[in-house]
């Protein structure tokens, strides 16, 4: 690697921390905030399901605040991960009638990272891990 190319790796990275600083003090919540862009349309604000796509869909939309409850109290991170990633299928869920937002989130980091040599997946991991983590909190006692 050249000694340019890794000085620009060293300054996106101090960007992205600096950045990751400011959002921490300014309260930016990105699970939070993927699920108002990507998840409101049919799981709905509170994430009960009531959003406004919700009633033209042929399966009923899981209410997101019983993942836990419907889990014996834990909290399904791997099986919610796979569900919100999609690019993986999985035989159990049937057919998927969500979005696959691990594809879009990848295609996203193509967009922005290319030829940074910052991992694509790592990217993709992140925002799933933020929105996962968004969920979590929204799991009712």
């Amino acid at each position: 690697m050249t000694r340019s190319k890794r000085w620009l790796q060293l300054a996106i990275l101090a960007a992205v921390g600096s950045f990751a600083i400011a959002a921490e003090a300014d309260s930016v919540d990105i699970g939070k905030s993927d699920y108002e862009v990507k998840c409101v349309a049919c799981h709905g604000v509170d994430g009960r399901g009531g959003g406004p796509f919700a009633e033209i869909l042929k399966t009923p939309v899981p209410d997101l605040t019983a993942l836990s409850r419907n889990n014996g109290g834990v909290f399904p991170h791997q099986r919610v991960y796979r569900i919100i990633d999609g690019r993986e299928g999985i035989k159990a869920h049937g057919p998927r009638d969500m979005p696959i937002w691990g594809q879009d989130y990848l295609e996203r980091a193509e967009s922005a990272f290319f030829g940074y040599g910052i991992s694509r997946e790592g990217f993709v991991r992140s925002r799933i891990l933020a929105l996962i983590d968004y969920l979590h909190r929204l799991q009712a006692e």
